[in-house]
């Protein structure tokens, strides 16, 4: 959805998509930014049309003026068009065929390398490197570039999803996107035009009631919002022709077994392999 059309939608409107009639917070600031980011909706389905020239670098300027720690910038970010590495990451993917559809697959990279770099070239051992906080702070960087992009994206009438299956096969990963040791695909994103016959709704978030705590974490109520919000679930996946129908059904299939993880139990021993030694 683009902006013009998100913001063609009244604040109740948006609020209800995002939370059900029932859950609609209260009333508060509103503005064109914030209907776009209540517009959001994973797109599983890509026409081939080619993005207008500049839109990568459009949205590369939008990543790049996310938060970073301490200015550290450790992530980069690997615009794949090949469509043969398209092809090979969409069958680690749990063979997404969204990931060959679309025109334009980015690979975020969680990425030490670049400053690994600059100390060797400065002849200053960097201390920090190993530990799992250098890590983390990289992965948290590209997730926060990657959203300013997604929302860039949307404003533009473009439609994406993220890929956390990327993740299954990191190392393979890495050599097909010639990943140096410190660098790791965390995560990729379909970005493109959606295909005829593609328009998934507004997925229903829990309510804020439980997420948002005041001053002390916790709400006595979570389990009537729980089974509230599987209700809200069981219809969108109905209307949606989704199998896993309430949340807790699709937390218990996605967390309950370690088959679900797809590879992805063996990530620590892939990154250390990738040179994050997570001291």
């Amino acid at each position: 959805m683009d902006i013009s059309h998100a913001s063609s939608l009244s604040k109740a409107d948006a609020l209800a998509l995002r939370y059900g009639e029932d859950s609609i917070p209260a009333a508060g600031p509103w503005n064109d930014a914030i209907a776009l980011l209540l517009s959001h909706r994973s797109v599983r389905g890509y026409r081939s049309d080619a993005l207008p020239e500049g839109t990568l670098e459009t949205l590369i300027a939008a990543a790049q003026s996310a938060a970073t720690s301490s200015n550290l910038q450790t992530w980069s970010v690997v615009a794949v068009t090949d469509p043969a590495k398209k092809a090979e990451i969409a069958k680690l993917s749990n063979n997404q065929k969204h990931i060959e559809q679309c025109p334009l697959f980015l690979a975020w990279i969680a990425d030490v390398s670049r400053n690994e770099r600059l100390g060797a070239e400065e002849g200053v051992e960097l201390e920090v490197m190993p530990y799992l906080e250098t890590f983390l702070v990289a992965a948290i960087d590209a997730a926060l570039a990657a959203q300013c992009a997604v929302t860039a994206a949307e404003s533009l009438g473009l439609s994406t999803v993220y890929i956390g299956a990327m993740r299954n096969n990191s190392l393979r990963v890495a050599e097909i996107l010639g990943l140096p040791q410190g660098a790791m695909g965390v995560f990729g994103l379909c970005v493109g035009y959606a295909a005829p016959g593609v328009a998934n709704e507004v997925k229903p978030r829990l309510p804020q009631e439980a997420i948002l705590f005041h001053n002390t974490y916790g709400n006595p109520d979570e389990p009537k919002l729980r089974a509230a919000y599987d209700a809200k679930m069981a219809a969108f996946s109905a209307r949606n022709e989704m199998t896993q129908d309430t949340w807790t059904k699709r937390v218990i299939g996605r967390m309950g077994k370690i088959a679900a993880l797809s590879g992805r139990h063996l990530l620590t021993d892939a990154l250390h392999a990738m040179g994050f030694p997570l001291k």
